[in-house]
């Protein structure tokens, strides 16, 4: 019963979360804005590295929550964090009460324990009786995740003499985003 407390909540919250880079509910910033805000973090072009973050969060949450391809969701979501602390919250130290990575952390553990640990019997991937689970694919979806992030970041960077993406600079309202 917990871990399935843990992957629809978590999962949960990051199908929000992406849902505000996409489509700007729950108070997000939208598709623009959040382009705006990665141009300015040098993940170029910023639109379509905000499309990739808010649909890695909005369907590796929904996987998660569902307990559907558990390795996979994670890796997702690894990447979106991993790629969160190198780009925004590394340079303010560990605390998140002063904008650091612990709160990406912990969710990068958590996330690293459910590969692990597998989905837990109230699951889509146990009811089609394709649970993975154990150590290794708690490594690959640590490994996949921070491989997908590093690939991301150097594209990103690779595309800076590009010229600035076609979204306005992000205004100090998107700080929210800066959390993912």
């Amino acid at each position: 019963m917990a871990r399935l407390v843990l992957r629809v909540l978590i999962g949960g919250l990051f199908v929000g979360h992406g849902l505000q880079k996409l489509k700007g509910w729950f108070g997000g910033a939208g598709l623009d804005q959040t382009g705006g805000f990665f141009e300015s973090l040098g993940l170029r072009p910023g639109r379509q590295h905000a499309l990739a973050a808010g649909t890695a969060e909005t369907a590796g949450g929904a996987l998660l929550a569902l307990g559907l391809a558990t390795p996979l969701a994670a890796a997702s979501l690894i990447a979106v964090m991993s790629t969160a602390i190198r780009k925004v919250h590394l340079q303010n130290g560990v605390w998140v009460s002063d904008g650091g990575f612990e709160y990406n952390a912990v969710l990068i553990a958590a996330l690293t324990l459910l590969a692990e640990a597998g989905p837990g019997p109230l699951s889509l991937d146990v009811a089609l009786g394709n649970e993975k689970k154990g150590t290794r694919w708690a490594l690959a979806a640590l490994a996949g995740g921070a491989l997908a992030s590093a690939t991301i970041i150097k594209l990103g960077e690779d595309n800076r003499g590009d010229g600035p993406d076609s979204v306005a600079e992000a205004p100090e309202a998107v700080a929210g985003v800066t959390r993912a």
